[in-house]
């Protein structure tokens, strides 16, 4: 693997130091230990130190004391990744290639906070013959390309080597295939999507015709790369999650004999400081959606079913562009909606979106609570796309003339985060844990649950600054944060304790890493006071600031 290959200097010389690190065990043995251990010198500096692995997960060397000298076999990050398994396989998982990255969450030394680290690992034998596995890793989200071609070389090799059998390790949360936000896909002679982690709801369906957000043609473009080159780079043009901007996204894409035919196996990433779109026209914000979304409820408490012909006219304020409502009982019997009238008549009380976000019971329960309304965040195609992207939608419940009470809602697609979806989140979290104390925990960290979306998360500390609960970074619950700071220094959790105190609730200023990334960004957070009982508790999500 040429060092040529890598854009970015501080990789290069990662791998140099690992490449120096393996030869002086080759030549030194053992004994090359002891040097890996001075502090200070080449091989352990600040964040950057060179670790020794032996092929059973022991760890022989390590600037962490607690680990050095144990079995660290069953070692996992954040996510539940194994690490050290990941690692032995990366030098170790095929002949002829002894040499290889891994990328998984792990705080910096000293640090509380997991963020994403790629490793680079190389098999040696020492002169007595036995083998190690010497590594070093650097603390960054920025994917480089030859990352991204590892990934797929690899997925090739399995595909060769198990056929289908090697399509769940793609899909494998946990496994080698899937890191940061690329992920490998695969398609066959016809363009039908075989494999897809990112979007499974894509798999079995011909993506041949497939456009980019500027009408790029990016799959036909794939196979054009790979039945002419064997192997190569395509360019396109796609929203990140959360973001309604497209953004270029890079895929390397490569042919893999299976069987009989080949298939076309690829990983698409989102590179440092890549283009991004010109902005579309401004859209709606969430208190200008909201606002209509309160107004149209106006005109159903007085119309109810009369008011349907009007809602369904395209280019009026109620249905424009992908703007339109919809109309549900409290079952969850979908009696109208605007873009679709085919589907009217269906019960989507159980509708889950991709990511197995269930849309019907969180869209029942926001409306059935006491305030009748609020925001709902899940993965839905925008009209005649078979793509899902995130959609914010605000419901409320009416009671038509008749009296019987229906939920009526209108979203956004690809919505920048507003101040108005955190204090809703907040808020209703606060319900919840007023009533339900601690037993609360459970609804607010489930990631497929109305508390965790996009970049945003519910977290529960008490007034002494422990962290009861935080599904980001789970790793934290349970200790004392009260000296926390930010990344510029403030006392985070005292802030917020001061604040509610004072206030109830307030908004606060902070600068944090976003989840999985390792780049410094702005956070405004919202914090609220919650009784329960005899318990007292401090309540807070944020919003990350475009820059």
């Amino acid at each position: 693997m040429s060092d040529q290959l890598y854009q970015y200097e501080e990789t290069r010389e990662l791998i140099q130091l690992v490449k120096d690190a393996a030869e002086l065990v080759r030549n030194k043995g053992e004994a090359a230990f002891d040097d890996f251990r001075v502090s200070g010198s080449r091989w352990r500096q600040e964040e950057t130190y060179v670790f020794v692995l032996d092929p059973k997960g022991n760890m022989l060397v390590h600037p962490d004391p607690t680990m050095e000298g144990k079995n660290e076999l069953d070692l996992k990050d954040v996510n539940g990744k194994p690490i050290i398994q990941g690692l032995i396989a990366a030098a170790m998982t095929f002949s002829g290639k002894p040499e290889g990255w891994y990328h998984y969450q792990w705080p910096v030394p000293g640090g509380l906070f997991p963020r994403w680290k790629s490793s680079y690992v190389r098999l040696v034998t020492a002169p007595s013959g036995s083998s190690y596995v010497v590594g070093s890793g650097i603390y960054n989200d920025r994917m480089e390309r030859t990352f991204v071609v590892d990934a797929v070389k690899d997925a090739v090799r399995q595909i060769e080597k198990n056929g289908t059998a090697a399509f769940p390790l793609f899909h494998d949360q946990t496994g080698p295939f899937l890191a940061k936000d690329a992920y490998v896909f695969v398609f066959d002679l016809k363009g039908i999507d075989l494999v897809n982690p990112g979007f499974p709801n894509l798999e079995g369906r011909n993506l041949l015709d497939l456009k980019d957000t500027q009408g790029k043609q990016l799959i036909r473009e794939m196979f054009e790369v790979v039945q002419t080159s064997g192997s190569g780079w395509v360019d396109y043009m796609w929203p990140k999650p959360g973001e309604s901007v497209s953004t270029q996204k890079s895929a390397y894409v490569s042919k893999a004999k299976m069987g009989d035919q080949w298939v076309l196996v690829g990983c698409g990433v989102y590179l440092a400081d890549a283009p991004k779109a010109v902005p579309a026209a401004k859209k709606m914000t969430a208190p200008e959606l909201m606002a209509l979304v309160r107004e149209g409820a106006v005109i159903f408490e007085k119309q109810g079913e009369k008011a349907y012909a009007e809602f369904r006219k395209q280019g009026s304020k109620w249905f424009r562009d992908d703007t339109y409502f919809f109309v549900w009982e409290m079952d969850g019997t979908r009696v109208f909606h605007a873009a679709n009238p085919a589907g009217e008549g269906q019960n989507m009380g159980s509708m889950k979106d991709i990511i197995g976000r269930p849309i019907g019971k969180m869209i029942i329960d926001a409306a059935g609570s006491p305030s009748g309304e609020g925001w709902i965040h899940y993965m839905y195609p925008e009209p005649g796309d078979i793509f899902p992207t995130w959609k914010s939608t605000f419901v409320k419940r009416v009671a038509f003339p008749s009296g019987k009470p229906h939920i009526i809602g209108c979203g956004i697609y690809n919505m920048q985060m507003d101040r108005a979806f955190i204090e809703d989140v907040v808020n209703r979290a606060a319900t919840l844990l007023a009533e339900q104390g601690k037993d609360a925990f459970g609804q607010l960290r489930d990631r497929t649950g109305p508390f965790v979306f996009m970049d945003t998360y519910v977290f529960v500390d008490n007034m002494d600054g422990v962290e009861l609960m935080n599904p980001a970074f789970p790793s934290l619950e349970g200790k004392n944060l009260i000296d926390l700071k930010d990344l510029t220094g403030k006392a985070v959790i005292q802030d917020q304790i001061s604040a509610v105190m004072k206030d109830g609730s307030a908004w606060l200023d902070i600068c944090w890493y976003k989840p999985g990334q390792n780049t410094p960004a702005r956070k405004q957070t919202f914090v609220r006071k919650v009784q329960s009982g005899p318990d007292t508790y401090i309540v807070g999500a944020g919003i990350y600031l475009e820059e």
